[in-house]
């Protein structure tokens, strides 16, 4: 069995895409008791305070995820990872070049807390995409050799998009325990922003999506609480959607 939580609102990661600190802080305490689990990426990574915003976040019980995507020399990811560790961080991203998924893995050490999560390929990405940067393989055979080398090198999961069928994923490379994290995914009738390839909450979760990533839908909304909710509510319907076709 994967390393889950038993409740879906766990399972939802709120995307802190916003200017400031402040802002995000704000935006945290308006979800309180909805969501527990909050990205930090590359908008606050370099904004005045966000160090103290981690702190304030992690002393406060709330899951980070630092969506740093890391890719550099060994050393530099493995001391990374380290201090990553230390500090409490629950899911850090790495990309999925062999020594940096080596390296992170090596920085983790035995932690069963932190979870190093290989950046596959993005989804704002497609095979014209893979095509125009050189790449011989398509979306798909990329995926598949990096989910390969991620398990190898000791990786506990991928960022995968749900519409490359994480449960198919799994089966491929014959490891249940594979976690996915799924970003792109976007309420019913909602803008696709950047993303490519897309899935509603309860489309991922029942193509067997572990996490969720979300930001613009629910940071951008009118009532972020209530669109959370509402996200949520859609996850559990893919879960039981999920459980029916499993019995079918």
């Amino acid at each position: 069995m994967r390393d889950v939580p038993d409740q879906m609102a766990d399972r939802l990661i709120v995307a802190l895409d916003v200017p400031t600190p402040d802002q995000a802080e704000s935006l945290v305490n308006d979800l309180d008791g909805v969501v527990s689990f909050y990205k930090i990426g590359l908008w606050l990574l370099f904004t005045a305070g966000t160090d103290q915003l981690i702190d304030r976040l992690i002393s406060k019980g709330r899951k980070i995820f630092l969506d740093y995507k890391m890719f550099d020399i060994p050393e530099t990811v493995s001391k990374g990872v380290t201090s990553a560790r230390d500090r409490g961080i629950k899911f850090v991203t790495v990309h999925g070049d062999n020594e940096i998924m080596k390296a992170a893995v090596q920085g983790k050490g035995d932690s069963d807390f932190l979870k190093i999560f290989t950046i596959t390929v993005l989804t704002s990405m497609n095979d014209a995409d893979l095509r125009e940067m050189g790449y011989r393989l398509s979306v798909k055979e990329l995926i598949e050799l990096r989910v390969r080398k991620s398990l190898e090198y000791g990786s506990d999961g991928i960022i995968a998009s749900a519409a490359d069928n994480p449960d198919e994923i799994r089966k491929l490379v014959a490891n249940q325990g594979l976690l996915i994290a799924t970003p792109g995914v976007r309420p019913a009738g909602s803008d696709s922003d950047d993303h490519k390839r897309l899935a509603t909450p309860a489309e991922a979760i029942r193509g067997g999506a572990d996490y969720i990533i979300m930001g613009r839908p629910i940071i951008s909304h009118k009532n972020p609480r209530a669109q959370a909710e509402a996200v949520i509510a859609d996850m559990e319907k893919g879960l039981s959607q999920q459980a029916a076709h499993a019995k079918t």
